[in-house]
């Protein structure tokens, strides 16, 4: 599995194409003493400022995109990235197969606060996150995550074991 996320973190690394994008378009006080991007700062211009958000967005995404490609030609059998706004993003297109994992918006407001967020600050993170409705159409699959973390693992698990098939079908 490719984590979008983590991808991010390479990129705002001191020298990353990622830092180089946040210093041009925030300045350099987004950077910390060793050069690498402060992402709780940006993280609070940009939920607080939809226009630097969507800005930072279409600079991260295609370095984002670009870096997981690279990393796909090296993986063999499927290949699964995980990313909050890939269809945002405009990968969905690019897949075989889509698959949200959602929960109610007063669940995913609890599991925030619960693992330290801001409650203002959660609800911010979430709504630039949107409804759901596009990631939803644009998906083949949805798993449901309001219950227990078993719960999802068995669905998750359930899902590979069909990918993993499917795959084995195709070859």
């Amino acid at each position: 599995m490719i984590d979008a996320d983590e991808l991010v973190a390479e990129l705002y690394r001191p020298g990353g194409a990622g830092t180089a994008a946040v210093a041009e378009l925030l300045g350099d006080g987004f950077l910390d003493t060793e050069g690498a991007v402060d992402t709780a700062a940006v993280a609070a211009r940009v939920f607080a400022d939809e226009e630097a958000r969507r800005e930072l967005e279409r600079a991260i995404h295609p370095l984002v995109r670009r870096r997981f490609a690279e990393l796909a030609t090296e993986t063999e059998g499927p290949i699964v990235l995980e990313a909050t706004l890939l269809v945002e993003a405009g990968y969905a297109p690019d897949f075989d197969l889509v698959v949200t994992v959602e929960a109610d918006a007063e669940i995913r407001l609890a599991r925030a606060v619960e693992r330290g967020a801001d409650p203002a600050d959660a609800r911010a993170r979430l709504a630039a996150q949107g409804d759901g409705t596009d990631r939803r159409a644009a998906a083949h699959r949805h798993l449901l995550n309001n219950g227990t973390p078993e719960g999802l693992a068995a669905a998750v698990d359930q899902l590979a074991a069909d990918i993993w098939r499917l795959a084995a079908e195709k070859a």
